[in-house]
Order: C-alpha cells, then sequence, then structure tokens
C-alpha cells in the first residue's frame, strides 16, 4: 500500500504521462519550489509559474513520456529514477527528489542524468 506522499508523486507521474496540466497541477502546493541543482535558487516558485512551465515546455510534446525506473520512498520524500521520452532528440535519465507536506508536493529536485 502506497503512502500519502508515494500516492501524490504517483498521481502526478500519471497526469505528467497523460499530459492532464490540471490532473498535474492539483498534487502540487501552491508554495511549489522546483530546484535544479547546483543552482540553488530555485527554477520554478509558485503554481502559476509552474503551469506556465508545463504548458509551454511539456505537455505540448506529443511523445511525452516518463518511464519510472525506480522508486525509493521515505517518510515524506520519495526519490524517483526516469527515463523521460519526448523532451530531447534523445531519453534521458533524470532523479526526482520530492519533498510531500500535507499531501501536496511543496518541493522536489531535478538531477539530470546528461
Amino acid at each position: 500500500m502506497a503512502t500519502p506522499a508515494e500516492a501524490a508523486v504517483q498521481r502526478q507521474l500519471e497526469a505528467y504521462n497523460a499530459r492532464d496540466l490540471e490532473r498535474f497541477l492539483v498534487e502540487f502546493s501552491p508554495q511549489v519550489r522546483v530546484f535544479r541543482p547546483p543552482a540553488v535558487a530555485p527554477a520554478i516558485e509558485g503554481i502559476d509559474a509552474l503551469r506556465v512551465f508545463y504548458a509551454a515546455e511539456r505537455f505540448n510534446r506529443p511523445a511525452l513520456h516518463a518511464e519510472l525506473l525506480g522508486r525509493m520512498v521515505l517518510g515524506n520524500t520519495v526519490v524517483d529514477h526516469e527515463r523521460i521520452s519526448g523532451v530531447r532528440e534523445s531519453p534521458f535519465e533524470m532523479v526526482v527528489v520530492y519533498q510531500v507536506v500535507e499531501g501536496r508536493i511543496a518541493t522536489l529536485w531535478t538531477f539530470d542524468g546528461a
């Protein structure tokens, strides 16, 4: 049985693969912050910025797909190893760390393997 944190992350993954922006956004805190280390400042801050980015840069791509290669869950932290297709010329792998607070994704860190 999935923990509440894992369930929220799984729902956003399913919405991502369906390119369903509204269903995707519901899983995030209004104050969501997205980090792309090694940068220390958030790349995206707030649900409105998240909406703009995913509408313009992801959900408009017909071949978009994230394949879950592995997942670890530790309390309210979920770590996914994913293979992303449809964004670049070739699929690429990344690790995404999600911090879930009160059932919604509050913070995430993306580590690109390319």
